[in-house]
């Protein structure tokens, strides 16, 4: 059985694995002894010490972002897109072409072109890079559909081209005219979403049974999380989605969450909660996503203590996910975790961070800063996962949003 890549791309992006190959690479002791060793910390644990992490200077925060902004300006494509079909490995995910190129890249360009609106909007090095990415966006996320009948990676593509039009949006606040624009352009993809939803609510990016018209396999709980953030931050600028579409969402994604708020990776397999990839350090990469999501469309459970304890986790665990990073193989490494995981997870923690009242985001400023600048490539930028040539550009926006949640405001 396959599980499902986290995007994160293409994420939010991307990938696909057998999980037969999975299964393969680990002894059933060793599996054993990894599973007994990651046992779950209650979420009212009150004994926990946050770590004393230095906080990252201004500075420093500040150059780790220039040279992450500096290397999307010199990667981008001449068409104003990031990303492309090229450096293929050996092992290479399922990717009926080109559909799945165009959803890989809608979603990598929209997370590239999110990122520069957040970090540097008014940096006079990222004018010409926004420009040439709007309109590429303007261009193409109209287009985008199914790859194929089994492979719905566009779902990617319309989430994260949500986020990035609500970021254009603000960016012409002063153009009624182009602001109507992208409205309409966002209301396009909640028709996509609607069209591509799970006949049980919320999206996967598969349908392997029976490739119908509607979807008919389960959804995927970080792909809910994903794509309901980006409704929210549509919602919060006047353009609401459907409700019934959203409803449906969040049932969805309430169906596969565990009472330590952990989530199931997929909800077609509620049957196996203990297996790895469910295990809390399996969920390590999707918890910050779901739990923001769900918090951001009401779920009071998603209380401040909830947000703590697992922005905790995912600094003191961060091994779960940091020893799948940069495996060329999905899903290969110790719960299960596949490398598209790591920077994806980080950007929703960011937006976890936010939920906090500022006061108190110190200490999980520090720990997410940390990790993000010490894993910067030489060359600034951040990638976590071998997807063709779109995981360098995909891993700098989310490793760039997310620094820009640790700049700490005065008080």
């Amino acid at each position: 059985m396959r599980l499902s890549n986290c995007f994160s791309v293409c994420v939010h992006l991307l990938g696909t694995v057998l999980m037969g190959a999975v299964l393969a690479n680990m002894t059933s002791m060793g599996s054993a002894s990894r599973a007994s060793a990651e046992e779950t910390v209650a979420v009212d644990d009150e004994t926990r010490t946050v770590p004393d992490v230095p906080p990252t200077s201004p500075e420093q925060l500040q150059a780790a972002i220039d040279r992450g902004v500096q290397f999307l300006i010199d990667d981008q494509n001449a068409n104003g897109s990031w990303g492309s079909p090229t450096k293929t490995k050996g092992l290479n995910i399922y990717a009926p072409v080109p559909g799945a190129h165009h959803a890989f890249r809608a979603g990598t360009t929209s997370l590239a072109l999110a990122a520069l609106l957040e970090v540097a909007p008014n940096d006079p090095r990222t004018q010409a890079s926004i420009d040439k990415a709007e309109n590429w966006l303007y261009e193409h996320i109209e287009t985008l559909r199914r790859a194929s009948g089994d492979a719905i990676y566009n779902v990617w593509g319309h989430g994260y081209a949500i986020q990035a039009l609500v970021r254009l949006h603000r960016r012409h606040a002063d153009d009624a005219a182009k602001q109507d624009q992208i409205a309409e352009l966002i209301r396009n993809q909640f028709e996509k979403l609607e069209r591509y939803e799970s006949v049980d609510g919320g999206w996967g990016y598969y349908d392997f049974r029976y490739q119908s018209n509607q979807p008919t396999s389960s959804s995927i709980s970080f792909v809910n999380g994903a794509i309901l953030v980006a409704l929210a931050e549509a919602r919060d600028i006047g353009i609401d989605p459907p409700k019934r579409m959203v409803d449906r969402a969040i049932a969805a994604t309430e169906r596969q969450k565990k009472s330590d708020f952990s989530y199931l990776y997929g909800e077609y397999l509620k049957d196996r909660p203990a297996r790895e990839i469910n295990r809390p350090g399996g969920s390590l990469g999707r918890t910050q996503c779901c739990n923001s999501a769900l918090r951001m469309w009401g779920d009071e459970t998603v209380n401040d203590d909830v947000i703590k304890s697992w922005l905790y986790r995912l600094y003191v665990r961060n091994g779960w996910l940091d020893i799948g990073r940069k495996r060329p193989i999905p899903h290969e490494s110790w719960m299960q975790v596949a490398g598209y995981f790591y920077y994806f997870g980080h950007y929703y923690a960011g937006l976890c961070l936010e939920q906090l009242p500022e006061q108190e985001r110190g200490p999980y400023q520090a720990m997410l800063a940390k990790l993000m600048l010490d894993r910067q490539e030489k060359n600034g930028c951040w990638w976590d996962y071998p997807l063709y040539d779109y995981h360098r550009a995909y891993g700098t926006g989310f490793a760039l949003m997310t620094l820009h949640r640790c700049r700490r405001q005065e008080l």
